[in-house]
């Protein structure tokens, strides 16, 4: 009989055993994870699940039953050690078990602060499992002083989750400006003023020197020369994709395990998808980190192993939540060279061109710009600039 067997139970593995079953696939189907926990939602953990407005029963992605009814052995708290791709093989413990097609979809991991510099202290912490935040919860009491290290979009959701709960917060970003990385220097001023609105202690261009304490942080030395006395320390400085048991299997590498365009890895039939793979993008190869890409490629690689022999076309959107503001994100701003701004006060928009080409745009609380944009983006349409910037242009008028 044939047996599907995925490596992580996390957004990608649990839609690509879903896929399976939803699909009519009859074999064997094994799901193993190394959390104690069934699968759940990732993105409620530094936000809902730390405020406590989402319990853990509400985080799971699906019941138990769903995994008993559809035949699915899912082992949680089990962790992968060895793949052998020409026995097709993965070790578990002391067991081995046989597979006919393999599936990684191993996440990715929190880049961590070095011990020298502090970084295994009691009260520093990274946000990416259960476990992570129920060890964070107890310290983030009201009146503390929490520092943020990273003005990416993991380390201003943190601190507008410690803002709600009353501590004080000092938000550190290496960079000239906060989102760098990933946004334009527009989304980095409506986020900044935001942040700053709200009270917390940004400061850019200044980046961690060390941490202090003894056994436990205390303060934290910053590069320009000031020193902090902090009570927890969040890290948000960036994710590395999980390809360990890959690169020891001798599976191809590159930004990710590098897969074919429907999801095929080097090794016969392994497969990849989620936050650990990329994958060819309009010729170039890509990485994603988000839900929504983590379900649509796992998806696409459980109908390819069922035989669709079917390209996985991405569809790049993103979302944050910070106070009351919902960023959404459509599409990638890589190679843009403008940016045209849409004010309607509460709601704004930056919209992202490369010439006269619509490569992305980031939505603040407008849902409707989200939407056409998205809609434009994916359709390879653009957008007059002249009605995106004016507030009262009839944006809907662009679909046409």
């Amino acid at each position: 009989m044939s047996h599907v067997v995925v490596i992580g139970a996390g957004q990608a593995g649990s839609s690509c055993v879903a896929k399976l079953r939803n699909g009519g696939f009859e074999g064997r189907v094994t799901l193993i994870g190394s959390e104690p926990a069934l699968p759940y939602q990732r993105p409620p953990l530094s936000k809902a699940y730390l405020l406590g407005d989402m319990p853990l029963e509400r985080m799971f992605l699906r019941p138990d039953s769903f995994y008993t009814d559809n035949t699915i052995d899912v082992r949680t708290g089990q962790t992968v050690t060895a793949i052998d791709t020409a026995s097709q093989t993965v070790t578990v413990g002391d067991e081995v078990l046989e597979y006919t097609d393999l599936v990684l979809t191993t996440g990715s991991a929190p880049r961590r602060l070095p011990a020298a510099i502090g970084g295994d202290l009691d009260g520093v912490f990274t946000v990416r499992d259960l476990a992570d935040v129920d060890m964070m919860a107890p310290w983030c009491k009201s009146g503390k002083t929490a520092l943020i290290v990273g003005g990416g979009y993991i380390g201003l959701e943190a601190a507008a989750v410690c803002c709600k709960l009353g501590l004080n917060v000092v938000l550190v970003e290496m960079a000239d400006r906060i989102l760098q990385r990933v946004a334009a220097a527009e989304t980095s001023n409506y986020f900044r003023d935001l942040h700053q609105s709200h009270g917390v202690d940004l400061r850019e261009g200044v980046g961690l020197t060390r941490l202090i304490g003894d056994g436990t942080v205390s303060g934290a030395e910053l590069t320009d020369g000031t020193t902090l006395d902090v009570d927890v320390v969040i890290v948000g400085v960036g994710i590395s994709p999980g390809t360990e048991l890959a690169e020891a299997a001798g599976i191809t590498i590159d930004n990710g395990i590098a897969t074919d365009a429907q999801g095929r890895t080097s090794a016969p039939h392994v497969w990849a998808a989620g936050d650990c793979a990329s994958f060819p993008y309009r010729g170039d190869r890509i990485r994603l980190e988000s839900v929504p890409n983590a379900i649509d490629q796992a998806e696409c690689v459980a109908e390819n192993i069922m035989g669709a022999e079917k390209d996985y076309v991405a569809r790049p959107w993103f979302w944050s939540d910070q106070y009351d503001v919902k960023l959404q994100i459509a599409g990638l701003n890589t190679g843009y060279d403008r940016v045209v701004t849409r004010d309607g006060g509460v709601a704004k928009s930056f919209w992202y061109y490369a010439g006269d080409r619509l490569l992305a745009v980031d939505a603040a609380n407008d849902p409707r710009a989200y939407m056409i944009g998205k809609r434009l983006i994916e359709a390879g349409k653009s957008a007059d600039p002249a009605v995106v910037a004016d507030p009262g242009g009839d944006l809907k008028a662009l679909l046409k």
